[in-house]
């Protein structure tokens, strides 16, 4: 029954803690519902661009920790209450998930979140911390070479899902790549919006000032 306890608690906790919208609550602090301007996404670029970049900074580093904590604090607290030595490999990897399911569809707003790639990189880097650096080099490279925030997200997303084999196949076995291949394709499949803007030629390039669409 313990076991059973501990995975409920956690998985609860997990999706709780992603539902929180710090960059909402951010912006909400300066008088601003984010969900109104800019492209209505409550994540770090929205924030950056219509906010201020200072809070935008702050916002992607908030919602990344709570992807690190969802998939490593979470699972060990509740270990630790129910008196068990160590959480075991899948309760951290579904509370991770959990976590960016909760930033997704966070329920204090009505299950209309964000794209959930910060919080998918703090997810990496507690869980897979060298598949996070490849994908934080392809987002870094890409958004050099074409200066959109959604191309460069999308493209480290691919990038995760390929080197995830070669990395993790051989330590793990084929079900760590898969769900690094699941966590891509959810990544992807929450910028259908940028990429229907792309197809139609109408995505905004990044630039420093606001009112930029994310």
């Amino acid at each position: 029954m313990d076991i059973y306890l501990q995975w409920a608690f956690g998985c609860v906790a997990a999706y709780l803690l992603g539902s929180v919208p710090f960059g909402f609550l951010i912006a909400m602090a300066r008088g601003i519902d984010i969900r109104t301007v800019g492209s209505g996404n409550i994540g770090a670029t929205n924030v950056f661009r219509c906010v201020s970049k200072p809070l935008g900074i702050l916002t992607f580093l908030l919602d990344m920790a709570k992807g690190a904590a969802g998939c490593t604090l979470i699972p060990w607290l509740v270990a630790h209450a129910f008196h068990g030595d160590a959480a075991s490999m899948p309760l951290c990897v579904t509370c991770g998930f959990l976590t960016v399911a909760g930033h997704n569809w966070p329920v204090f707003l009505g299950f209309k979140g964000g794209k959930g790639v910060a919080t998918s990189a703090g997810l990496l880097l507690g869980l897979a911390p060298i598949g996070c650096g490849w994908a934080f080099l392809a987002w870094t490279l890409f958004f050099v070479i074409t200066r959109y925030v959604s191309v460069a997200s999308i493209l480290a997303a691919l990038t995760l899902a390929i080197v995830a084999w070669p990395i993790y196949f051989t330590r793990h076995g084929w079900w760590f790549p898969v769900m690094l291949n699941v966590l891509a394709a959810l990544a992807i499949a929450r910028h259908h919006g940028n990429i229907r803007r792309l197809r139609a030629g109408t995505e905004s390039r990044f630039t420093f000032g606001r009112g930029s669409r994310a």
